[in-house]
C-alpha cells in the first residue's frame, strides 16, 4: 500500500468516528425537544433510550465474527448506513410523536454504531501495524470531536426553535455525504480470519478471566466510567433543563461542554499516561469525574453545576479506554481479558439509563445522578488495579489494546 493511499485511509477512519459522534450528539442535543413531542415522562423517557443500549449490545456481539468472515469494509459500510438511517427514524418518530418509532431508531443507531465501531476500529490497528505510529486513541478523539460538532448545531437549532425532525433530517443528509467520501478510503479484505482450527478453539480460556481478581476490579473500573459517560451521553441536557433550572438550548450548551472536555482528556491524554501510570491516571480521572459530579449534583448554582460539567467530562475521557488497555495487559489471553472488561462496561450502557429514569422519575435527575457518584467514588477505590504502562502500549496506546484485541476472535474493547 502507497503511502498516499495510507493517508486516504487514516482520513477515512477519522472521518467514520467523527460522523458517528455527530450523529449521536445531534440527537442527545434535541432530547428535550423530542421529550417534550412524544410527552413522556422521565421514566418513559428511559425506556425510549433503553432501545440504543439494546442495539448496541446486539452490534458488539455480532460484530466480530462478521469482521472475522467478510472484512471490515462492508462492516463499517452497513454500521454506518444503519446509524444515518437512525438519525431519520429517529426524526421520523418525533415528527408523528411516537414513542416506539424514536426507541427503534435509538436501537437501529446502537446497532450500527456497535457494529462498525468494531470494524473501524480493526482498520485502525492494522494502519498502526503499517505506520508505526498511534492511530486508534486519535480515532476516539475524532468522535469525541464529532460530539462537539453536533453538539453545537443542536443548540443552535434548539435556540432557533428549528424543528427536531427537520434537524435530524439535516444530520442525516450531512452525514451520507460524509459516507460517500470516507467509504472508498477502506480496503476490502481488512479483518478477515483464517478458520481456526478445532483444537485451539475448543480452549477453554474465557471462563477463566471469570476468576482473575485483579481483571474483576478493572471490570469495576470500566463499569463505573462507563456509566459517567452513559449518563451524561443520555441524560445530561435533560438535568440541566429539568434539574437546574436551564432552557434547552442551555442545556444543550451544557453537553457540548462535557464533549469538549471528553475530546480534549482524550487528545491529550498521551501526554500524561506517558509520564504516569494507568493507576495514577485512573485515579486522577475518577477524582475529577467525583468532583464534577458532586457539584452538579448538590449545588444550586446553575453556573457552578455547568462548570462542573467540564471535570465530569474530563473525569469520563479516559477511564474506560486506559482501564480496557490494562485488562490486556493484565494476563494471558488478551481477547478474552479484554472482551469480558468491555461486556462489564456494556451492562453500564444497557441498565444504566431505565434505571436512572427510574429513579429520576421518583426522585428526580440531581438525586438519581448519586448512583453514577458512588460508582465514580469507587473507582478511585479500586484504581490500582489499573498497574503501570503496559511494556507494548505506552503513553500513546494507552487505549489502543482493547481495540486491537477486537482483531482476533472480535471481541469489542471500547468506544
Amino acid at each position: 500500500m502507497t503511502d498516499r493511499a495510507v493517508r486516504r485511509r487514516r482520513r477515512a477512519l477519522y472521518l467514520f468516528f467523527f460522523l458517528n459522534g455527530v450523529a449521536m450528539s445531534s440527537w442527545i442535543t434535541r432530547t428535550p425537544d423530542v421529550r417534550d413531542r412524544l410527552g413522556v415522562s422521565t421514566g418513559e423517557m428511559g425506556l425510549v433510550l433503553f432501545g440504543l443500549s439494546v442495539g448496541s449490545m446486539a452490534g458488539i456481539l455480532c460484530s466480530g465474527r462478521f469482521v472475522s468472515r467478510f472484512g471490515t469494509r462492508p462492516v463499517t459500510a452497513l454500521g454506518t448506513l444503519f446509524v444515518i438511517a437512525s438519525v431519520v427514524v429517529v426524526g421520523g418518530g418525533t415528527a408523528l410523536a411516537s414513542a416506539p418509532l424514536v426507541a427503534a431508531g435509538l436501537c437501529l443507531f446502537g446497532l450500527g454504531i456497535g457494529a462498525g465501531e468494531v470494524a473501524i476500529n480493526v482498520d485502525g490497528a492494522d494502519v498502526e501495524r503499517i505506520t508505526g505510529r498511534p492511530v486508534l486513541p486519535t480515532l476516539h478523539g475524532c468522535f469525541s470531536l464529532g460530539t462537539v460538532v453536533g453538539g453545537l448545531a443542536g443548540m443552535a437549532a434548539t435556540a432557533a426553535a428549528f424543528p427536531a425532525h427537520w434537524h435530524l433530517l439535516a444530520v442525516a443528509a450531512v452525514t451520507a455525504a460524509m459516507f460517500g467520501y470516507a467509504i472508498g478510503g477502506v480496503p476490502a479484505g481488512i479483518g478477515v480470519r483464517a478458520a481456526v482450527p478445532a483444537s485451539d478453539s475448543a480452549r477453554p480460556a474465557g471462563p477463566q478471566v471469570w476468576k482473575d481478581r485483579r481483571l474483576l476490579m478493572i471490570g469495576a473500573i470500566v463499569l463505573a466510567m462507563a456509566l459517567a459517560e452513559g449518563a451524561a451521553n443520555d441524560w445530561l441536557p435533560l438535568l440541566m433543563v429539568d434539574g437546574h433550572g436551564l432552557d434547552a438550548a442551555l442545556g444543550s450548551l451544557v453537553f457540548v461542554g462535557f464533549a469538549a472536555a471528553m475530546t480534549l482528556g482524550r487528545f491529550g491524554g498521551a501526554f500524561f499516561l506517558s509520564r504516569y501510570s494507568r493507576a495514577a491516571v485512573v485515579r486522577a480521572s475518577a477524582v475529577s469525574g467525583a468532583v464534577g459530579l458532586c457539584l452538579v449534583i448538590f449545588s444550586d448554582n446553575a453556573v457552578v453545576a455547568a462548570a462542573a460539567v467540564l471535570f465530569w467530562g474530563l473525569g469520563a475521557s479516559l477511564g474506560f479506554p486506559v482501564a480496557l488497555s490494562a485488562a490486556g495487559d493484565s494476563g494471558p489471553d488478551e481477547t478474552a481479558r479484554v472482551g469480558l472488561v468491555a461486556t462489564i462496561g456494556y451492562v453500564a450502557f444497557l441498565v444504566g439509563p431505565p434505571t436512572l429514569g427510574f429513579l429520576g422519575d421518583h426522585y428526580g435527575l440531581r438525586p438519581a445522578m448519586v448512583v453514577v457518584l458512588v460508582f465514580v467514588a469507587a473507582a478511585v477505590l479500586v484504581a490500582p488495579a489499573a498497574g503501570a504502562r503496559g511494556p507494548r502500549h505506552g503513553g500513546a496506546g494507552a487505549g489502543a489494546s482493547g481495540e486491537v484485541a477486537v482483531e482476533r476472535p472480535g471481541q469489542r474493547a471500547g468506544g
